[in-house]
């Protein structure tokens, strides 16, 4: 699918909200929330065509998801829908591939706000998400083993953000543990917490404060610290390198400073 087509299809999406506003920030909301934002086989390749706007859409400088309704942010799969499976396991795309930006070559910064219940499969997002924040009203589990699967791709992804520990609890106890917002800011699985009438707000200003800065300086930084986790500790202190010796003479020609900003203390 070309990218014209890809915006072509936006304006029909089923399963998700998808704006783009003058402040360079593309918002995406998760629109089931009849069924807990759970996603279906539409909703996968809904995210595969917005990815590939974000990333090919210079316009879009940041990019904020969130989701619609009061119960859940999302369960993880539709267990009554499903997704398309293919019969040669070895041929089985796994739903990473659609859901997660960083598999998708997306590189603009990822900033995830988080309510209600948040299981599952929606780890897909938070593992590739570069900013989660969450309201107090959040909890998050894993309920694989309860329903006896194996929960193999979340808690991978999950220790490379939070201690060992806590990502092997969060995946093996199932429903029988829920992980508070107090403790999920304590271990590092989020970096804020707000109360939910916030959140979409503080979401949006933190995503503009990323959209006004010089982009491909804030996407290299994206890129580089992403592609550091996949290396050796010596090829992580040379490879990078590479990245702001692209980049840093282009993007500080054409960066005049402005005023003095406020900062905030966190």
């Amino acid at each position: 699918m070309s990218l014209s087509e890809a915006r072509a299809q936006s304006e029909q999406y089923q399963t998700v909200l998808f704006h783009v506003g003058d402040d360079h920030v593309a918002t995406i909301t998760l629109n089931r929330p009849d069924v807990l934002n759970s996603f279906n086989q539409q909703m996968l390749d809904e995210f595969s065509a917005i990815w590939r706007i974000c990333r090919g859409d210079d316009n879009i400088r940041a990019i904020v998801l969130r989701a619609a309704g009061d119960r859940a942010f999302s369960t993880g799969v539709d267990r009554k829908e499903g997704r398309f499976r293919h019969p040669n396991p070895w041929s089985e795309d796994d739903p990473g591939f659609f859901l997660g930006a960083k598999q998708n070559r997306v590189w603009k910064p990822l900033i995830i706000a988080i309510h209600g219940m948040f299981a599952g499969g929606a780890f897909y997002w938070l593992n590739e998400s570069d900013v989660a924040i969450c309201s107090t009203d959040a909890t998050f589990f894993d309920p694989h083993t309860t329903y006896g699967m194996t929960s193999a791709l979340e808690p991978a992804s999950l220790i490379r953000r939070i201690p060992f520990g806590e990502a092997m609890r969060i995946a093996l106890f199932g429903l029988d543990e829920r992980v508070s917002a107090a403790r999920a800011l304590s271990v590092g699985l989020v970096t804020e917490v707000v109360e939910r009438a916030d959140l979409w707000g503080r979401a949006h200003e933190l995503a503009v404060r990323l959209a006004q800065k010089e982009p491909l300086a804030v996407q290299g930084t994206v890129k580089a610290t992403w592609d550091s986790m996949s290396m050796s500790p010596a090829a992580a202190r040379e490879v990078p390198l590479v990245y702001p010796q692209i980049t840093n003479r282009q993007t500080q020609s054409a960066f005049t400073p402005g005023a003095a900003r406020d900062w905030e203390l966190r």
